[in-house]
């Protein structure tokens, strides 16, 4: 009865500031996402991708606060996301900002303590959580479909995008499957250990190697880069009873069992160590990720409003979640720099 109640209540009055890459997919899934009014679009450098419609063209943050919006959507690039942040938390604008959080740990810091302060909801857009394979994957694991989970390993690899000049890969790619991991895993970062190489001139890394420890005991593995002619994007988690392959490109969702069958042949049974079973590719719904985290977006700002936590959001992604994602990318770099492992939050 509540959900009708609130579909019945009028549309939140949303802002979007970054009409880039990403800006342009979320002012096509604003205009889409029952319950929610676009009424305002912003960007100091135009809008190249023609998203504003027959809106007007705002420049600041300001000017869209002047529209009078309930809530906002932080798409400028990761250096401006400190500054755009607080002033919408400072207007008592729920607000979700891409990823990563912002472009330090410290700037993440204010941008949580402005938002958490005021009840205000505050959500980072780690989009991946919300692809239909990890969240089928999640739902799996937390069902125990393999048992005790060993390891999570991801391969996010591709060219280099020209829109990224502010972090480097480890902060753009790489905050990705920090944040998956830890979410599938259902746990913290205990220590990172990583390798960089800076290819391409600029003054970022552009490929990582990783390694971390979770504090459930399970181990990650990450190979990162904007080096790679083929682009991919796969995490693989293996447990007691086999392994899960996700493809976020593809949104497919494999299951890899361990066998009941020996393997005769001694030489690959040895090299194998399990026996080979059933591979499974699992028929799952395939919902557009972006739109599903506006509605849990959403729905987390009608939950605030009528004072009761917000049921069904699986998947939501708070500031404090998108902060401790940062503190683990930065350890990374730290890592990389010193040649040591590092705990996050511990000399990073």
């Amino acid at each position: 009865m509540a959900a009708a109640n609130e579909q019945q209540a009028p549309a939140l009055r949303a802002g979007l500031i970054g009409l880039g890459m990403m800006g342009r997919h979320h002012a096509r899934v604003l205009r889409e996402t029952a319950g929610v009014e676009l009424v305002a679009v912003a960007d100091a450098y135009g809008d190249p991708h023609r998203a504003a419609g027959t809106l007007p063209l705002l420049a600041t943050v300001e000017e869209l606060l002047r529209e009078g919006i309930d809530v906002a959507v932080c798409a400028v690039p990761t250096g401006l996301h400190e500054e755009v942040g607080l002033a919408l938390a400072e207007a008592g604008v729920h607000t979700l900002v891409e990823k990563p959080i912002a472009a330090s740990v410290a700037a993440g810091e204010r941008l949580v303590e402005a938002f958490e302060s005021r009840g205000l909801v505050g959500a980072v857009g780690h989009i991946e959580r919300y692809n239909p394979a990890l969240q089928s994957l999640r739902r799996r694991l937390a069902a125990g479909d393999l048992g005790r989970v060993f390891q999570i390993a991801t391969r996010r690899q591709g060219p280099f995008p020209a829109r990224i000049a502010d972090v480097g890969v480890i902060k753009d790619l790489g905050t990705h499957d920090i944040d998956l991991c830890a979410w599938l895993a259902q746990s913290v970062y205990e220590s990172v250990d990583a390798r960089t190489t800076f290819q391409s001139g600029r003054e970022h890394e552009d490929m990582v190697a990783a390694t971390g420890q979770l504090a459930n005991g399970i181990i990650t593995s990450h190979l990162v880069n904007w080096l790679s002619p083929m682009k991919e994007r796969v995490t693989v988690v293996t447990g007691e009873k086999g392994a899960f392959v996700a493809d976020t490109l593809t949104a497919d969702l494999t299951l890899y069992e361990n066998g009941t069958v020996s393997t005769e042949w001694d030489s690959v049974a040895n090299f194998r160590g399990v026996s080979e079973g059933n591979v499974t590719r699992l028929a799952i719904p395939k919902p557009e990720p972006l739109r599903i985290e506006h509605e849990a977006f959403r729905d987390a700002v009608l939950a605030a409003r009528a004072g009761r936590p917000a049921a069904g959001a699986v998947g939501g992604v708070s500031m404090r979640e998108g902060l401790q994602t940062l503190c683990v990318a930065e350890a990374m770099i730290v890592s990389a720099r010193e040649g040591r492992s590092v705990r996050p939050g511990a000399g990073s």
